[in-house]
């Protein structure tokens, strides 16, 4: 029966589910997307300096200003002084000289009563004042580490306290009840700043670390939002009143600087998406592709690395050189490593084998089963050594056990007998030598006993 050429070889239509479908863009959430949309951009000094603070002024000037409020100045320091001042009459309202027990590194005003204020100390205790109260703090509670910022949230009754790894919110009206802790960061939280949404006017709890990240935190809903990293470490955090510019500086003096672009319709799809993924408000400058551990070139990561000032360079040892013999003596070769020391003709590694050898107890049984080459060899050596002072008594020795040892060789072959002649011809020399200097010492000895009367 013919074949039917009509109909396909597989006539079953592909399964849609099983075919390979095309990767598509993972959709970001919209508060991803919010924090994605700033526009880069970098201050670099000419100078390294740290930057350990940042702030907005509350007016519609581009400007930075330090000062919390235009009415009161409140101001403190590593001295534990703590001062309150009255900026229209220029004078102080009260000053508290020890304030706490240790540096005092964190300081705000409250938003809803400028006379209420609170203050953090590398006391680990953060403290909050009433400027109507005077020098006495009203509330006291510990965050249990170095209290490196604190910061009121907008309704004056919550306070954020950073320091460690950790971002506390304490509620001040409850008598300082911890409510809520945030152990996002790796390293010590430096900075704590609020940010206001402008696309939803919600306001998010941002803090900086020197792990190089800025987090983004719903206390609302006491939830972390977003992280956002920087190439190096963050001290200081600020962002504008508006909400449009988002500012952080480095340790090494560099101040990142991120304004938020500006959207047209249609581009909600669109937005967040970054070269490789990365935040479109980092540093311009690219990073580097992180390479795997299947790229040959992964191996190779710091080899050419300069060393910077303040690093410790620590040299690369020196590779020891084992000789030949050394790695025989370890397989226990110990003819061969025998062998191997006379063939290299040093008298102390030759020595030092033997010795080796002897407290093995293998030198005996290395003698007897030398060939007649390898035989030719040790007797060469111990002519040339063996009247040597610091070989002598050892290698004499030696050479009475070779003679004894292989006496029945010695007469069989010629070049061996040559060797046993010289052998004895330097040992007739030598102690015709020790005769002469006994007669030399025999005649000096009574002058030298003369001479010292």
């Amino acid at each position: 029966m013919a074949a039917d050429t009509s109909k396909p070889f597989f006539p079953a239509a592909p399964n849609p589910a099983l075919l390979p479908s095309g990767r598509k863009p993972s959709r970001l959430s919209p508060e991803a997307s919010y924090w994605r949309s700033f526009r880069a951009s970098e201050l670099t000094p000419a100078n390294e300096f740290n930057v350990t603070h940042l702030a907005f002024s509350p007016s519609s000037a581009p400007t930075l200003a330090a000062s919390l409020s235009t009415s009161v100045l409140l101001f403190a320091g590593d001295d534990a002084l703590l001062a309150y001042w009255d900026v229209p009459s220029e004078t102080p309202v009260f000053a508290a000289p020890a304030a706490h027990r240790d540096y005092i590194r964190a300081g705000a005003a409250s938003p809803a009563d400028h006379n209420i204020f609170a203050t953090g100390s590398y006391d680990r205790i953060v403290k909050l004042w009433d400027a109507r109260m005077g020098k006495t703090s009203t509330l006291s509670f510990s965050h249990g580490e170095l209290v490196e910022s604190v910061l009121f949230l907008p309704s004056g009754g919550l306070l954020a306290t950073a320091g460690g790894n950790v971002v506390r919110i304490w509620d001040v009206i409850g008598g300082g009840r911890l409510l809520h802790s945030v152990e996002s960061h790796v390293k010590t939280v430096m900075a704590l700043a609020l940010a206001k949404m402008t696309n939803t006017g919600e306001t998010r709890l941002l803090s900086a670390g020197s792990d190089g990240y800025v987090k983004s935190f719903d206390y609302g809903e006491l939830k972390l939002t977003h992280s956002m990293r920087y190439p190096k470490e963050l001290l200081s955090l600020a962002c504008s009143p508006c909400g449009t510019v988002l500012v952080a500086g480095s340790s090494k003096g560099t101040i990142y600087m991120g304004r938020r672009k500006k959207k047209s319709t249609g581009e909600d799809e669109e937005e967040g998406k970054g070269v490789g993924g990365e935040l479109d408000w980092a540093p311009t400058k690219p990073e580097k592709r992180r390479l795997a551990p299947s790229n040959y070139r992964y191996f190779l990561r710091g080899q050419n690395a300069k060393a910077k000032e303040g690093d410790l360079v620590i040299e690369k040892p020196k590779k020891v050189k084992v000789a030949e013999h050394d790695k025989l003596l370890r397989k226990f070769r110990h003819k061969d490593a025998l062998v191997s020391a006379l063939a290299r003709n040093n008298p102390r590694s030759i020595v030092a084998v033997m010795e080796e050898l002897v407290s093995r107890r293998k030198l005996v049984r290395c003698i007897e089963n030398l060939d007649t080459e390898e035989l030719v060899l040790l007797l060469l050596f111990l002519h040339r050594n063996a009247t040597l002072p610091r070989y002598a008594r050892f290698l004499m020795g030696v050479a009475n056990k070779v003679l004894e040892m292989r006496a029945d060789d010695i007469r069989s072959d010629e070049n061996l007998r040559g060797c046993v002649r010289n052998l004895k011809r330097m040992a007739a020399e030598e102690i015709q030598i020790q005769h002469t200097l006994q007669g030399i010492q025999g005649m000096i000895s009574p002058m030298l006993a003369l001479a010292s009367r």
